[in-house]
């Protein structure tokens, strides 16, 4: 009994290949007579999002945007905030000091913008004048009269304790002298011999001479140990005295400036009366007058100065302005566009001294970006915050504190790092992170911390529907591309082909592409072709020229394909009929330029032990989503067969010619279908391809590609010799995805090709092989002159041979006696019988 043919399966019309836009939509002749708008289309969602995160002024609620590249994300950021930040912030100043008590703590100091700059020139206006004027009434006469009594009564101190000692040590024979040591003269007891005083060391020589008795001379050694003690004693009080003395010398050049000093801080204590600043005051001026020797010193000797201390002893009273907003009238919006832990947290440089030396002190503190943001908003690329060690966990940790901690980046210096630690500086400023939807999902996935941080995800879809509102907004946004980079004009019938490409750019009829970046690419190179014409205006034939030309120039690898094809390097069948082999359709290329090809996907079968093998898995050549697929296909062959005969069958499915990874499951029709072919034996039409994902329950699903895919077998089919036979099987809900070449819809309407959309898995198969698939029926049987009725025969067969193959071989001859027993192929045609089997 022969198969039971198939009914023939309604096809698609041409009118629905593609979506043609109506030029009656456009109330215009070319964009000459339009206007450009700032609006950005079908991002409501995103835009809102954004609005709540640019107003609401909470913790965490810093702004995650997601999208793909070319949605408008940046230039989103840039308008919303323009639109929604207010004029006049409130901004600040911020200003290290340093820290009389604790250098190594340099004191913030915050003033209202514009500020800071002008209390930095106050500061060292006032040490200026300190530095003129110090000098001046330290070299007073008045202050000289002061300080000569207060040495002459130091030196009439000091000769009254040489006297008496003099005077105490004349008895014993001894007098007071100095004597010539390494650091000068010291005072020395010196024994009187003839009424000159000798050195000690010179007594035994006059002993020798016999100008001094051995027993005299003792009794000198004696005195002079004795008074030994004494003489250190002068020596202390006298020390004392000095020290006394260099005190009252300091107490008096702060008596005679401190009025000076006191009065010219009056002015800034008037000014400036922030009680942090107030504080710094205080301990400025007991600095002040605890060094009133430098400011002496550096006017009468500064030679002296700059030897004996390495860097400027003035640094001190200097102001370090790391962030002056003076001037700024908006909301601050930085954008970093090379973060680095430099460049965004700010650091500690490193300065070399008089004698070669590194250090840093508090004037060496540089502001990063953060910081310029204060009061406002930085804007980052997410990805460039992992290109540098630490940039990611250092943000983290002041958007968690709310605090900004500026560090020495000593890796850089290769050397240890300083101990200067900077006062911590409050953040109050919003993170804006663009970045994609896949590093938002990781990034929450794998921080703790990061939703509490980034609460706001405005996310950008690729994609807009299409209405007469969308496409005149659409012609618009055209518009301002061709205003500000100075384009040729469009006809209306350019806008037309552009509003089809932005369709075809979305994979749908209904929507369109809201990825402008590439929409500007195609408008850029449309008036460039309008140019090279001598057109006035760019037309519809310039747009289409645009986009073939943009497809030509990443099309060297789609044409070696076809090209192996056409020399049958690749091996495909445009052509008759074969058993267990299909035309599959693959993608090739990337999100922007993309082509399709036929594969060919095969199988063999043998009875065995139920298994699908994908022989790409086994390969290591096999995506998870294909595996997946493979493990639904065995799925749909148990649901269909198994209530009839344990499925005693093993597949392979091979992927022909393919030496690249495989992945998705928009080949899962073919794949049964390959299947199908070899437990059956039926020959499958080899002038269609297929497309299209299954479930368990053979319903078809639609697949990505749909258009690339038709095109590029329609491409191949072409090549070969189009016979009016041809086409493609699809899945019925990819139906208002197509958008394909015009030239695929005329060849539809001259019956050259032909598109047939499927729901099932049954309506795909009866177009493959011609025949029937059938339908079980109230006792669970197939018809046996069906696909599935032949199929569920030849797998009993199969269960009946692995379970007694001697027993269903009984009667067929064998090459040897001792040769495995062989299944006979079961045809289609011998089937016998009443027409269903149980």
């Amino acid at each position: 009994m022969k198969p039971s043919p198939a009914k023939k399966h309604p096809e698609l019309k041409p009118s629905a290949y593609r979506w043609k836009c109506n030029l009656s939509t456009f109330k215009f002749e070319s964009t000459a007579e339009i206007q450009p708008i700032e609006d950005i289309i079908g991002q409501d969602r995103a835009l809102k999002a954004l609005r709540l995160g640019v107003g609401l002024r909470a913790p965490g609620y810093n702004i995650y945007i997601a999208g793909l590249a070319g949605t408008g994300k940046a230039s989103s950021v840039k308008k919303i905030l323009e639109t929604l930040l207010e004029d006049n912030p409130v901004l600040y100043d911020y200003a290290y000091v340093n820290n009389f008590r604790d250098p190594d703590s340099p004191v913030l100091l915050t003033f209202p913008a514009g500020q800071a700059l002008k209390f930095k020139y106050d500061v060292n206006s006032m040490v200026t004048l300190l530095r003129e004027r110090i000098p001046q009434l330290l070299e007073s006469e008045t202050f000289n009269a002061k300080k000569a009594a207060l040495v002459n009564s130091v030196a009439q101190q000091e000769q009254q304790l040489i006297l008496e000692f003099e005077k105490m040590i004349n008895k014993d024979g001894l007098t007071l002298g100095q004597v010539q040591a390494e650091d000068g003269v010291r005072p020395e007891i010196m024994p009187v011999i003839n009424k000159k005083p000798v050195l000690i060391t010179s007594l035994d020589a006059l002993v020798e001479k016999g100008e001094v008795t051995k027993k005299k001379a003792e009794q000198i050694y004696q005195n002079y140990t004795r008074r030994q003690q004494d003489l250190m004693t002068l020596v202390k009080k006298h020390v004392k005295l000095a020290q006394e003395m260099q005190s009252d010398l300091r107490s008096l050049e702060q008596q005679e400036t401190e009025a000076f000093i006191l009065g010219a801080l009056i002015h800034l204590r008037e000014t400036y009366k922030d009680p942090k600043v107030v504080t710094w005051f205080d301990l400025f001026e007991k600095d002040l007058l605890e060094n009133v020797q430098t400011f002496k010193l550096a006017h009468s000797n500064p030679e002296v100065l700059m030897e004996n201390l390495p860097i400027d002893p003035f640094r001190a009273y200097d102001v370090n302005v790391i962030l002056d907003n003076a001037g700024i009238t908006s909301t601050p919006v930085i954008v970093e566009k090379v973060p680095s832990m430099i460049s965004l947290f700010g650091t500690i440089e490193r300065v070399s001294d008089r004698h070669g030396n590194w250090y840093a002190d508090f004037l060496n503190i540089k502001a990063g970006s953060m910081l310029k943001a204060n009061g406002g908003f930085l804007v980052l690329r997410v990805g460039h915050l992992f290109e540098v060690p630490g940039v990611w966990k250092t943000l983290k940790r002041i958007l968690s504190y709310m605090q900004l901690d500026i560090h020495d980046n000593h890796i850089y210096y290769q050397m240890p790092p300083s101990s200067l630690k900077p006062e911590s500086i409050p953040i109050d400023m919003k993170v804006i992170l663009i970045g994609n939807s896949y590093l938002y999902s990781l990034l929450a996935d794998r921080e703790d911390d990061f939703k509490k941080i980034f609460k706001v995800l405005a996310e950008f879809d690729y994609e807009v529907e299409r209405s007469k509102d969308v496409l005149v907004q659409y012609a618009h946004v055209i518009k301002k591309i061709i205003k500000e980079e100075n384009l040729k004009d469009f006809h209306k019938s350019a806008i037309a082909t552009v509003m089809e490409i932005a369709a075809r750019y979305a994979g749908s009829k209904g929507k369109l592409t809201s990825r402008f970046s590439m929409i500007a690419d195609l408008v850029r190179e449309a008036s460039f072709w309008a140019a090279e014409d001598d057109s006035t205006k760019v037309r519809s034939e310039h747009v289409r020229e645009a986009f073939a030309s943009a497809r030509e120039r990443h099309s060297l690898w789609e044409e070696k394909l076809s090209e192996m094809i056409e020399t049958d390097r690749v091996l495909i069948d445009t052509t008759g009929k074969r058993v267990a082999q299909v035309n599959g359709l693959a993608v090739y290329g990337n999100e922007l330029v993309a082509f399709g090809k036929p594969v060919r996907i095969t199988s063999s079968v043998a009875p065995g032990n139920g298994i699908i093998i994908n022989v790409e898995k086994e390969s290591g050549l096999s995506g998870r989503t294909h595996d997946k697929a493979i493990h639904i296909i065995s799925g749909f062959l148990r649901e269909t067969f198994a209530h009839i005969t344990p499925l005693s069958v093993t597949a392979n499915i091979v992927f022909e010619q393919s030496y690249g990874n495989i992945d998705g499951d928009s080949a899962s029709i073919a794949e049964v279908a390959a299947v199908l072919s070899g437990i059956t034996k039926l020959p499958i039409n080899q002038n269609i391809a297929v497309t299209g994902s299954i479930n368990q329950k053979g319903m078809v699903q639609p697949i990505g590609g749909v258009n690339e895919k038709i095109e590029g077998f329609y491409k191949t089919c072409k090549a070969r010799g189009l016979n009016k036979t041809q086409g493609v099987v699809i899945p019925e809900s990819n139906i208002e995805d197509l958008m394909l070449d015009e030239e695929i819809q005329e060849a539809a309407r001259a019956g050259d090709f032909h598109i047939w959309p499927v729901s099932t898995l049954a309506e795909a198969l009866e177009i493959l092989t011609g025949v029937k698939a059938g339908e079980r029926n109230e006792e669970g049987c197939y018809p046996r002159n069906t696909i599935y009725g032949i199929a569920a025969e030849n797998l009993k067969k199969m269960y009946m041979f692995v379970k007694d193959p001697f027993k269903l071989n009984k009667g067929h001859k064998t090459a040897a006696t001792n040769s495995t027993p062989i299944l006979p192929h079961p045809a289609p045609v011998t089937i016998s019988g009443p027409d269903s089997q149980p």
